[in-house]
C-alpha cells in the first residue's frame, strides 16, 4: 500500500502511534500552509515518505489509498475526488454528513472497482467481535443503555462565541456526529437498524452540545447518550432477563466486560491492552489486499444505516448542515 493522509489532527497523531505495525510501503501526508511546522516534524517524528500540500498533486501520484481524516464536512468532497482520481478510501467516522453523499460515493467506487471504508474501530475490536456472541446468555434483551459523555475542552470556547469546528453545524459537528455516532455505531452493529428512532437533543447556536437517541427494536429498546457540555462515569449497559454485560469503558476502547448473571455469578471477559486503531487499519489493508468486496460491502451497508438513523434524529430536531 501507498497512502496519502489527509490532515495533521488529533486522529492521525493517534493512528501514528500504531502506524509501525501497518503493511504500508509508502505514506505521504497532505498539510497545508498553516500546519507546514507540524507536517514536517510528523514526517520526520515517524520516517514517513514525504508531503504534499497540494491536494490534486496528491491525486495524480501513485499512491493508491488516501486516509481522510479531515472535518466532518469535507470528507464527502475530499473521498470523491480521491475515487475520481482511481484511489481507494478511509474514511474517519461519520463516513459522510449526509447520507446521499454516502450513497453516491458507494456508486462512484463500485463503479470503478474501488474500495471505501469507515474508520469506526468499534467493529474490529476483539472486544466487540466476542461481545457480540456473548449477547445471548443475557437471555431476552430488554433494554440497551449506552453514554459517552465528556465535557469538551472547547466549550467553554463555545459558550464564549467562538465556534471551533466540533460545535460548528456549517462543519457538521456536534454531539451526535462527534460522540453518539460510536454509540449508534455500536447498536446497529449489534442488532441491526432499529424499527424507529428519536433524537432529544440540547440545542444552543443551532447544534446539539448533548443528546438522546432512543431506537425502538421491537421486543427491547435502546438508548444512545451523549455529551460535549457535560460529563458522566463511563456506564454501558446491556440488560436481559437471564443477566446484564456491563461495559465500563467508552465502547471504542473496550478491553474488557462483565456478564452479571441472575444468580448472581459474575462473569468477566478481558482482552489484550492493544491500540485501539489498531485492528481496524490492519483489517482494511487486509481487505485492499484481498479484494474482500463481500466484507467491505457488509461494512458500508452497515455504516449507510447508521448514516441515516442519525440523519433522522437531526432531521427531528432541526439540525442543518450546510451538506445538506
Amino acid at each position: 500500500m501507498k497512502l496519502g493522509i489527509l490532515g495533521t489532527g488529533m486522529i492521525v497523531k493517534d493512528v501514528m502511534r500504531t502506524y509501525h505495525e501497518f503493511d504500508v510501503d509508502e505514506t505521504y501526508i497532505l498539510g497545508t500552509k498553516q500546519t507546514q511546522e507540524e507536517t514536517e516534524n510528523l514526517v520526520k517524528e515517524y520516517q514517513l515518505t514525504g508531503t504534499y500540500y497540494d491536494y490534486e498533486e496528491m491525486l495524480k501520484s501513485d499512491i493508491d489509498t488516501i486516509y481522510c481524516a479531515l472535518p466532518n464536512h469535507l470528507h464527502y468532497s475530499f473521498s470523491k475526488k480521491a475515487l475520481k482520481a482511481g484511489k481507494h478510501v478511509i474514511i474517519e467516522k461519520p463516513i459522510t454528513s449526509h447520507p446521499k453523499e454516502l450513497e453516491e460515493l458507494i456508486r462512484l467506487a463500485d463503479e470503478k472497482k474501488l474500495m471505501i471504508f469507515e474508520a469506526m474501530n468499534i467493529h474490529y475490536l476483539p472486544s466487540f467481535l466476542s461481545l457480540k456472541e456473548d449477547i445471548q446468555k443475557v437471555g431476552n434483551i430488554k433494554i440497551v443503555s449506552f453514554n459517552h459523555s465528556q465535557y469538551s475542552s472547547r466549550y467553554n470556547a463555545f459558550k464564549e462565541g467562538n465556534i471551533l469546528p466540533a460545535f460548528d453545524y456549517h462543519k457538521s459537528g456536534g454531539a451526535l456526529m462527534d460522540l453518539n455516532v460510536y454509540n449508534i455505531s455500536a447498536l446497529i452493529g449489534l442488532f441491526g437498524a432499529p424499527l424507529n428512532n428519536q433524537y432529544h437533543a440540547n440545542i444552543d447556536k443551532s447544534i446539539d452540545t448533548s443528546g438522546i437517541m432512543t431506537l425502538d427494536y421491537g421486543s427491547f429498546k435502546a438508548i444512545a447518550i451523549a455529551a460535549k457540555d457535560c460529563k458522566a462515569p463511563v456506564m454501558n449497559t446491556i440488560q436481559g432477563d437471564q443477566a446484564c454485560i456491563v461495559i465500563n469503558t467508552p465502547l471504542s476502547q473496550m478491553i474488557s466486560y462483565t456478564i452479571h448473571y441472575n444468580d448472581g455469578i459474575i462473569e468477566t471477559k478481558n482482552f489484550e491492552d492493544v491500540h485501539r486503531l489498531s485492528y481496524e487499519f490492519k483489517e482494511f489493508i487486509r481487505m485492499i489486499k484481498e479484494k474482500d468486496y463481500q466484507k467491505q460491502q457488509a461494512m458500508l451497508k452497515l455504516s449507510l444505516e447508521i448514516s441515516r438513523v442519525m440523519k433522522k434524529g437531526r432531521d427531528q430536531q432541526g439540525i442543518v448542515f450546510d451538506n445538506d
